[in-house]
């Protein structure tokens, strides 16, 4: 985000493969996901430690697909995640490396408070009941609710609830951190609010962030760097460093010309498999 004289934070070092710096916080190499239909093919992503590494990608292109492999809800098919220099199995929980995701909705449990949220995620990770009620109280207060931890989820607005989903991701203390277009069912002023939000606990947090969107001006408002994803099956299609463009709207549409292409490619490229189907 950027500040009154209208310049982004300071961006971490570059990764080892480019200047010799630190290694990725997060990469995944020759990642490949396929169903019936090839989803993925060899994602080659490198994320800085500390980067607010945002994504850009045409509807259907394998986001989503990314994000469930990269949290451990599915495997890729061939490829590996790399974590702090680690090959790791996110689908296996004897691992030292946690990775936190917050969703489109917040998926709170509405019979339990926001507090029980927070503290229920824990349990699994043996964190002591004293350490889960000194955490939970900690980063609800990091996000503002700190006054709100006995009220239930029906009782706070949407964006109150996308906060409470963040301190809970939080809470687990991840090594990266994964959103998948969290601010997308909020209105245009709340979502603005909570993107200045998410920001300030960036800094404040220093995690490394993964960020989804489809909107190209708040993924250049927020992102030390953006990722355009191709066309299925998808890999990166180019990586743009905010902070080396002065000129924010160049930069916004030079972004949308190559998401544009992109779509434009998956269109034909949809529209070519159905005829293939329809001619067999």
């Amino acid at each position: 985000m950027r500040d009154g004289q209208g310049s982004l934070p300071a961006a971490p070092a570059a990764s080892a493969c480019t200047d010799g710096g630190p290694p990725p916080k997060l990469a995944t190499r020759h990642l490949y996901k396929r169903y019936q239909i090839e989803v993925i093919r060899d994602l080659q992503l490198a994320v800085r430690p500390g980067a607010f590494y945002s994504i850009l990608g045409p509807n259907g292109c394998g986001k989503t697909t990314m994000l469930r492999i990269l949290c451990g809800l599915e495997a890729p098919s061939s490829g590996e995640v790399v974590i702090d220099g680690d090959v790791v199995d996110l689908t296996r929980q004897h691992h030292q490396h946690r990775v936190a995701i917050v969703f489109q909705e917040p998926r709170l449990l509405p019979w339990k408070s926001i507090a029980d949220n927070v503290r229920l995620c824990l349990r699994s990770l043996g964190v002591s009941e004293r350490e889960a009620r000194e955490r939970t109280r900690h980063y609800l207060e990091l996000v503002g609710l700190g006054s709100f931890m006995h009220y239930y989820p029906n009782r706070l607005s949407g964006g109150m609830q996308q906060r409470a989903s963040i301190a809970r991701a939080l809470a687990v203390e991840p090594d990266v951190l994964l959103m998948d277009e969290p601010f997308s069912a909020l209105d245009a002023q709340n979502r603005r609010i909570m993107q200045d939000e998410t920001v300030k606990l960036w800094e404040e947090t220093h995690k490394t962030i993964l960020f989804v969107t489809h909107s190209i001006a708040e993924a250049v408002r927020i992102s030390t760097e953006i990722a355009v994803l191709t066309a299925r099956p998808m890999t990166i299609r180019q990586v743009v460093t905010v902070r080396d463009h002065a000129d924010t709207r160049a930069l916004e549409e030079e972004l949308l010309r190559m998401l544009t292409e992109e779509v434009d490619r998956q269109r034909a490229l949809d529209l070519e498999r159905q005829r293939a189907i329809v001619g067999a």
